[in-house]
């Protein structure tokens, strides 16, 4: 915008220009702040962590076929869904030869959830994403192996055959 003032106003004077040029500078280094205080702001407010609830993404982390499913009912009635409980899903992506197809209406244990749970210890727990692993209705895995970190307060749950499947118990 520097360049279009001073080529357009070449004939008033050099004193002219150059404070065109000044004021010009002075806004750019003045929105550039602004600009380094609002980046500042938004990364000391992350993204608020809440429940899963319905139409929530997750991502499936078993050999079942599925990739992501979409949340449709968190079962019991509940506001959300933590970390081990038991929601209503129905597949978005899937694998072409997998157990199941997109738009399969599945039930899901929840693994993985971004939302911190307290432990009894004292300590908290989160991970980076929400992940589920699909279920029969009597509650056994459809898929044969689980991938990833999955939280011990699985066996309090009482899905102890997701936690023998897991690779890592975190």
């Amino acid at each position: 915008m520097a360049a279009f003032f001073r080529s357009k106003w070449s004939t008033v004077g050099r004193s002219l220009s150059g404070s065109l040029s000044n004021i010009s500078d002075g806004l750019l280094k003045s929105s550039n702040e602004v600009m380094q205080k609002m980046t500042s702001n938004i990364m000391l407010h992350q993204q608020q962590r809440t429940f899963i609830q319905m139409r929530t993404k997750l991502k499936c982390v078993d050999n079942s076929g599925a990739k992501k499913v979409m949340c449709i009912q968190p079962l019991k009635g509940k506001k959300g869904a933590r970390l081990g409980d038991t929601i209503i899903a129905s597949v978005k992506e899937a694998q072409p030869r997998g157990k199941v197809k997109k738009g399969d209406v599945v039930y899901g244990v929840v693994v993985r959830a971004a939302m911190q749970r307290g432990r009894c210890d004292g300590s908290e727990i989160k991970f980076d994403d929400n992940a589920v692993v699909l279920v029969n209705k009597q509650g056994e895995p459809i898929g044969t192996r689980v991938f990833g970190p999955v939280p011990h307060e699985l066996r309090k749950k009482k899905h102890l055959k997701i936690l023998t499947l897991a690779e890592h118990i975190a």
